[in-house]
C-alpha cells in the first residue's frame, strides 16, 4: 500500500496535461510579446512626434525673432526684401557681430529653411552666394489653403498674402503646419506666432 501511495506521488505529467501547460504558456508568452511590440511601436512614433514638434517650434521661434528684428541691411536695403506665402526675406543681425545679415526663410516640400547671406566689401554689398542654409523644421504640411506667412499692415489689416506691399507690413504671423505621419492620427499640429517690425521707420 506504501509503495503505490509513494507510486502515485512522484508520478509526473500525463501527456494531455503537458501539453495543456505548452498551449496556455504559448499564448500568455505570444500575448505578452505582442503588447510588448505594440508598446515600443507606440513609444518610438511619440518619441519621434515629440521630437518633430518641438524641432517645429524652435524653427518657427527662430523665424519670428529674426522678423522681429528686422533692420535696414548694410547696404541701406528696407528690412524685408522679399515676402509670400511660403518665403520671407528679410535683414537683421542674427549673431552677436556688427554686421547686418540677409535672412531668407521659406517652405519646400515638407521643410523649412533658413538661408543666410552676408554682405562684403565697401560700399557693403550682400553675396548672392548663402553662407548657410539650414533645415529648422520638418514635415511641414502646409498648403496654398493654409500659408506659412501672413501679413498685417499696422491697423491690423490682413494684407495680400501673394503679393503684399513691402512698405505696409507691420505684423507677420507664422503658421507651420507639423504631421509626422499623415495616414496616422493624431492630427495635423498648428504652430502659430506673431511678430511686430520694431525697426521700421515710419
Amino acid at each position: 500500500m506504501q509503495l503505490l501511495l509513494n507510486n502515485m506521488r512522484t508520478r509526473g505529467f500525463t501527456l494531455v496535461e503537458l501539453l495543456t501547460v505548452i498551449s496556455i504558456t504559448s499564448v500568455v508568452l505570444l500575448a505578452l510579446t505582442s503588447v510588448i511590440r505594440s508598446f515600443y511601436i507606440n513609444n518610438a512614433y511619440l518619441l519621434e512626434r515629440t521630437e518633430s514638434l518641438s524641432s517645429a517650434q524652435r524653427g518657427v521661434s527662430d523665424s519670428i525673432k529674426t522678423i522681429r528684428e528686422a533692420s535696414y541691411g548694410d547696404d541701406g536695403s528696407y528690412p524685408i526684401a522679399a515676402a509670400g506665402t511660403s518665403t520671407i526675406t528679410v535683414y537683421a543681425n542674427i549673431d552677436s557681430d556688427s554686421a547686418v545679415e540677409k535672412v531668407k526663410y521659406y517652405l519646400s516640400g515638407t521643410n523649412f529653411y533658413r538661408v543666410i547671406y552676408q554682405a562684403t566689401g565697401s560700399p557693403p554689398v550682400y553675396s548672392s552666394t548663402p553662407v548657410s542654409t539650414t533645415t529648422i523644421a520638418t514635415y511641414a504640411r502646409n498648403a496654398s489653403s493654409t500659408p506659412l506667412f501672413t501679413y498685417y499692415d499696422t491697423n491690423g489689416v490682413q494684407l495680400s498674402t501673394t503679393s503684399p506691399v513691402l512698405a505696409s507690413i507691420s505684423s507677420v504671423q507664422v503658421s507651420l503646419l507639423v504631421d509626422l505621419n499623415p495616414n496616422r492620427a493624431p492630427n495635423v499640429f498648428t504652430l502659430t506666432e506673431s511678430a511686430t517690425l520694431r525697426n521700421i521707420k515710419n
